[in-house]
């Protein structure tokens, strides 16, 4: 700009700094989305229809689908935790679904590590990354980081506290010398509270509290460089869908998959011994119970379940924009084609 009017330098150096912030800082207008976003970000409770709406926006934008669902990633789970199908994978790229095994214990630091490498393939492709799924706590790692303490998702607090009561402190202890020796070694066999908290973390992330008191973990995307979106159905339209999606999966070969799970006599502490009607269809299928009386327990705790959602990501996950499915697509669209 040599030879430019300095006080006209001035003005255009202000306006285009002006409009970069508007751009970063303006991230919604009466509910409207209106800067266009790197990477697009979709929560919600369960069967909020979530992995319908990353499909239509994959296909129409060129997108890559990313799971961020801590159940869809065993490959031995594809009906009872309604992974997307052949079909579906078929129209667009999917990743991290279906490639750890039921006998693993995968955690939120594995998924990290995992996602890095996918969000870094998408963006050398040129493919815009949809990251999809229920589980907030990946949510947290990937737009906050971890805290040097990561907190404990309330169901694995409630089952590791249980087995403290009924097994006691010094059984969990002698398990915490097999899993985590250097931070067994800091704590009293008889100390139950900080043994609990160490199973806690250790079950969460997959890493020793130790480890976590130390270094953390920083996030992995710029969260305003996302597009961070949470589904809100009408409540009984989503205890419609649950009902409805249940018995969809008995009818496509649920109790089947959950069977071959069973025959592997896998631990039935890992997580995917836990996923939501496994342990209801393995009652059922040692006789203990009904079939219908499983269907209806599972039903249950997956309502139960959607509430902590809920109540989860309004506490930790700031900065979410809240949407009916119906004005979510229509809202994503009008970002990207900003």
């Amino acid at each position: 700009m040599r030879g430019l009017d300095p006080r006209i330098h001035l003005l255009l150096v202000r306006n285009v700094a002006l409009l970069g912030q508007v751009r970063q800082c303006l991230s919604r207008t009466n509910g409207a989305i209106v800067s266009r976003p790197d990477t697009i970000l979709i929560a919600g409770p369960t069967a909020s229809g979530k992995s319908a709406l990353a499909l239509a926006l994959a296909e129409r934008f060129g997108g890559v689908i990313v799971n961020a669902d801590s159940m869809q990633v065993y490959r031995d789970l594809r009906i009872i935790t309604a992974r997307p199908g052949p079909d579906d994978e078929a129209r667009v790229p999917h990743r991290l679904y279906g490639h750890v095994d039921a006998a693993e214990n995968y955690s939120v630091g594995r998924w990290c590590a995992d996602v890095r490498a996918v969000l870094a393939k998408a963006q050398k492709d040129g493919q815009l990354p949809i990251l999809v799924g229920g589980t907030g706590l990946y949510f947290k790692a990937l737009t906050q980081g971890l805290s040097a303490v990561p907190p404990t998702p309330p169901d694995i607090r409630a089952r590791v506290r249980a087995r403290c009561d009924y097994e006691g402190a010094l059984a969990l202890h002698a398990e915490l010398s097999q899993r985590d020796p250097a931070m067994a070694a800091r704590l009293k066999p008889g100390d139950r509270m900080r043994i609990a908290r160490a199973l806690e973390v250790l079950e969460a992330t997959g890493r020793s509290l130790a480890d976590w008191q130390r270094d953390g973990m920083p996030a992995i995307l710029d969260p305003d460089a996302a597009l961070k979106i949470f589904l809100v159905p009408d409540r009984t339209e989503l205890l419609r869908r649950i009902d409805a999606r249940f018995d969809a999966m008995l009818a496509s070969g649920a109790l089947e998959e959950v069977r071959a799970l069973a025959a592997r006599g896998l631990d039935p502490m890992l997580p995917a011994m836990k996923a939501h009607g496994v342990p209801w269809l393995r009652r059922h299928l040692a006789g203990e119970i009904a079939l219908a009386a499983a269907a209806e327990g599972a039903k249950l705790d997956t309502r139960r379940y959607t509430k902590r959602q809920l109540t989860w990501f309004r506490h930790q996950m700031p900065g979410w924009t809240w949407l009916a499915p119906e004005a979510a697509k229509r809202s994503i669209s009008e970002a990207i084609s900003t």
